[in-house]
């Protein structure tokens, strides 16, 4: 006997261990789940718009054959305004200028840049709106240029092409040509690296510019993206509102929020539909930053199985231990409600003490004061 109590003694100390390991963790785990999401800073926007968890971000990435023009955005952007304003939703904002939303629209197509005798055609992203409100891609120096800007002739080059060009990176307000048209290096910025990138498609030299600008001067294959932070005042408003008010069917554009793609919900969704995620009808050629948010939803999507599993052995562990204290149990329900009147009617008669003493209290303060008088 004494043996067999000794190995149970073991049992339960090894028991402990397991659990106390599985959900240390899972709470490693939870914790790297939640840096990695939150280091997406293409992914954050809403969060950097606003602090009051008000607000969502929207992509949308159309099929290739689907037109979509300036003038698409612009009539999206004239039924949003007006949706909005007949739903009374408007900026709390002490600044009478402040914007209720930013978006901002791309595309990719080829460029080529010349300084002298030399010359670079990379891959190119044509912008306008907002774009780097969505994409603070690291700067190395100068800044970024903004599609609101009157002139259209900047540049964001990476460091890469900076050094093809100008043998240095620190070339900000310096010119390029395009076609023999004068273009300023605005900004040079160091691309992401790693094998997400990689495989993401942003291994190579690359080139931002104006959406005008690719159209006129390169090779553009029409806008691919589009992008907004908006309102969200109840869960899913803002995506919805953005589908009915783009107009497209089902199968030609793919509406994505960004802001609530790595919740504990949309992740496992994700694992539910695992089989079928590459399963599409959409002819959709993601950019390569979408690629790579994608590519982290899958491994966010794996890292929460193994968070379920690892969290599943203490509770099981848990669960059992209560089962045998149950079966062990030397009382009945009966003892345990009379223990509960009991406590229910001592506590009674502590608050009764302690309000009948309160009043002495008051009693006495109320004479003392008249004695005073």
């Amino acid at each position: 006997m004494k043996i067999r109590a000794k190995n149970l003694t073991l049992r339960q100390i090894i028991c402990t261990i397991i659990g106390a390991v599985s959900f240390v963790l899972f709470l490693i785990l939870t914790w790297l789940g939640g840096h990695i999401a939150n280091g997406l800073s293409d992914q954050q926007t809403a969060r950097r718009w606003s602090d009051q968890n008000d607000t969502a971000q929207i992509s949308c990435f159309f099929s290739q054959g689907v037109e979509v023009t300036e003038e698409t955005i612009l009539r999206f952007e004239a039924q949003l305004k007006q949706a909005l304003q007949e739903e009374s939703i408007t900026s709390d904002s002490e600044n009478p200028n402040a914007r209720l939303w930013a978006d901002a629209y791309s595309a990719s197509g080829k460029i080529t840049l010349q300084n002298g005798k030399k010359t670079v055609t990379a891959k190119a992203i044509g912008v306008s709106g907002d774009f780097f409100l969505f994409h603070p891609l690291k700067l190395l120096n100068g800044a970024f240029f903004s599609g609101s800007d009157v002139m259209q002739d900047y540049v964001v080059i990476d460091e890469d092409m900076a050094w093809q060009l100008f043998g240095s990176n620190d070339v900000e307000g310096m010119q390029v040509t395009i076609e023999g048209v004068p273009h300023i290096v605005s900004g040079v910025i160091e691309r992401e690296s790693g094998h997400m990138n990689d495989v993401a498609g942003n291994d190579v030299t690359c080139v931002y510019l104006s959406y005008s600008s690719l159209k006129e001067y390169g090779e553009n294959y029409g806008i691919n993206c589009y992008e907004i932070v908006m309102p969200n005042p109840i869960t899913g408003y803002a995506l919805k509102m953005v589908k009915e008010k783009m107009g497209f069917e089902e199968g030609e554009v793919a509406c994505i929020e960004n802001s609530n793609r790595y919740s504990f919900l949309s992740l496992g969704k994700i694992l539910l539909t695992f089989t079928s995620r590459s399963m599409s009808g959409k002819a959709i050629i993601y950019p390569y930053w979408e690629n790579v948010a994608r590519g982290w939803e899958d491994i966010l999507a794996r890292l929460l199985l193994f968070r379920m599993i690892l969290l599943c052995i203490p509770c099981v562990m848990i669960i059992v231990l209560a089962v045998k204290l149950w079966k062990k149990r030397t009382w009945n329900w009966r003892d345990a409600l009379e223990l509960f009147k009991k406590e229910v009617s001592r506590l009674g008669e502590y608050v009764r003490r302690l309000g009948k003493g309160a009043k002495n209290y008051k009693k006495k303060v109320e004479k003392e004061a008249d004695l005073d008088d």
